[in-house]
């Protein structure tokens, strides 16, 4: 298992270095960079070439990176592996610092997305996101990426003898419970701004520069191979950068094939993705259109390129809970490293049907990687992700799927070693098709 753990750990590190959807975006662009792939913009004309490695960005915190094709694009299509770079956390508010009891500083936060509040509880805390600057053209400010790489904040908890019924359950308010203490009021700290003159330090800017922030809470440790074994993976943000990377991966080790090989990674899907940078916007179907049009295609050639083209949807599924069983169904239970996961849900919250998990089970079997499948309790929902709102931006076959993971939402949820493995195999071969 040594190749599997070091990939493990590739995986960790690369969460690590990707604290927020902005950064995430950034640590994949350096990637891409490496590995020879040329930045392509929105606001200038695409002239891209046969076998030629390329990438766009929206918003700094969405992605799509492809290598395209050699052969006609409305003959071969489009294999296309979709994730989301953002993950459920604490967004600060504007004017974040309350002062309480006369001398400790807690910043106003709000929730983002649906994290399971009582795991941030006592555990350090950072802070990372993007800020945006003054510029010579106000249409234009400048934005930069900031990362505070210490523990700088904490949300504690309220004792036992306070509460003594807190081991039957309790009621988080987000805008009471969930304010994370950030310093205790001194001579040393500059009065008001406390946040921002640490990140204008940071940053090495002026604070009167900085106009606006994005910046989120991230748990400050890192992620570990943990287990007798070494068999499992405990890291924050799992959901969903473990696919982002191995999507990446799969990207990076394939060469041009007939078909355009495409990865997006879409940002705001814990959400609902409806944002210009989200899974229900026309960023793909733009990304698709303008590679189309740099080929002297036209639209009769757009569509049927997409009948010919088929969509990994890639996003975390739930592993049986070893303690809590009975919360699966009870035929199809997913286990820790026994492979990616097909979700299917008669709703259609996932778009996989019998063709496409045909499909993904064909690549599987030539991958040599074991297949699982994933269908909720028919008494409880489920939730969904990005396959079934692109597919109603654009009609192309797809399959919903992921690698199993249990805590999905914590701040600390928990993979498989063999199962990143087994998915970035399974996602190669798909490329080399």
């Amino acid at each position: 298992m040594i190749e599997e753990l070091e990939f493990a750990q590739e995986l960790i590190d690369f969460i690590y270095e990707s604290p927020t959807a902005f950064h995430a975006v950034d640590t994949v662009k350096k990637r891409l960079h490496h590995c020879g792939f040329i930045e392509v913009r929105e606001d200038e004309t695409w002239n891209l070439k046969k076998g030629g490695k390329y990438f766009v960005t929206k918003n700094d915190s969405a992605i799509a990176a492809f290598i395209l094709g050699i052969g006609n694009l409305e003959e071969s299509g489009f294999k296309i592996i979709g994730a989301h770079t953002d993950s459920p956390t604490f967004r600060i508010k504007p004017a974040p610092e309350m002062i309480s009891e006369g001398n400790y500083i807690r910043l106003n936060t709000e929730v983002y997305g649906g994290p399971i509040l009582n795991t941030w509880l006592d555990r350090p805390l950072g802070v990372a996101g993007r800020i945006t600057v003054r510029s010579e053209n106000i249409l234009y400010p400048e934005t930069k990426l900031v990362n505070i790489k210490r523990p700088i904040l904490i949300i504690p908890n309220l004792a036992i003898h306070m509460n003594r019924e807190i081991n039957k359950g309790i009621e988080l308010n987000p805008q009471r419970d969930t304010l994370p203490l950030l310093a205790h009021v001194n001579e040393r700290l500059e009065a008001g701004n406390y946040l921002l003159n640490e990140i204008a330090k940071e940053l090495k800017v002026d604070v009167s520069s900085i106009i606006d922030f994005d910046l989120y809470l991230y748990e400050y440790e890192k992620g570990s191979i943990i287990g007798l074994t070494n068999e499992f993976i405990s890291s924050g943000r799992l959901d969903d950068l473990a696919m982002v990377h191995a999507g990446l991966e799969a990207l990076l080790r394939v060469t041009a094939t007939q078909s355009t090989n495409v990865l997006i990674a879409f940002d705001n899907e814990e959400i609902g993705s409806r944002t210009k940078q989200g899974g229900d916007s026309p960023f793909l179907s733009t990304v698709l259109e303008r590679i189309l049009i740099s080929q002297g295609k036209g639209r009769e050639e757009f569509f049927r390129s997409l009948a010919k083209s088929f969509m990994i949807s890639a996003d975390l599924a739930h592993a049986v809970h070893p303690n809590m069983g009975e919360k699966h169904d009870p035929v199809n239970r997913p286990i820790l490293n026994k492979g990616p996961v097909i979700k299917i849900s008669a709703k259609q919250s996932y778009t996989t049907d019998s063709n496409s998990d045909a499909v993904y089970e064909e690549i599987c079997k030539k991958a040599g990687v074991p297949v699982q499948k994933f269908v909720n309790r028919s008494d409880l929902a489920g939730g969904s992700t990005i396959g079934p709102i692109s597919s109603t931006h654009l009609a192309i076959r797809s399959v919903d799927m992921g690698t199993p993971i249990l805590a999905m939402h914590s701040v600390r949820e928990l993979g498989g070693v063999l199962d990143h493995t087994y998915v970035t195999a399974s996602f190669e071969e798909f490329y080399k098709l």
